[in-house]
């Protein structure tokens, strides 16, 4: 299980043109579940990300955590691409949707956090802030 991590201070998600979730200030997380996650590992994914001390404090140094700041997460099975070989990404370590949807919505459920529509395609809106953005593996 992958989560790109971007602190942001808005961002949206659209299908079909109209706007299915949005956030102010807080995180946009883009996950992507492999072949062997387990709830466990979405469990501990999810718990590092309510504890990444990557906000600003009063001294403006990236030291608080989430609180009560806003999320939201979309799924991103491109997330888990192979890239090492070749010009065209392999998504064989991606899980499938009976695998990944589950895991999605327990990391989101146990984040609190918003979300895209999973499987759809969707348009995401962000504005980064700082830029602030991290790579975590579960």
């Amino acid at each position: 299980m992958k989560a790109l991590v971007q602190r942001v201070t808005h961002a949206s998600v659209a299908v079909d043109g109209a706007e299915v979730a949005a956030i102010g200030a807080g995180l946009l997380v883009f996950l992507g579940v492999g072949t062997n996650d387990t709830e466990a590992e979405a469990d501990r994914l999810a718990d590092k990300v309510r504890a990444l001390r990557i906000f600003p404090d009063a001294e403006g140094r990236m030291n608080e955590p989430l609180s009560r700041r806003e999320v939201l997460c979309v799924s991103q099975f491109t997330l888990m691409a192979e890239t090492r070989k070749g010009n065209r990404p392999g998504y064989a370590h991606a899980a499938g949707a009976e695998t990944a949807e589950p895991l999605y919505e327990r990391f989101r459920d146990r984040l609190g956090a918003r979300g895209g529509v999973f499987g759809a395609h969707m348009a995401v809106e962000l504005v980064n802030d700082g830029p602030v953005t991290l790579l975590l593996e579960a």
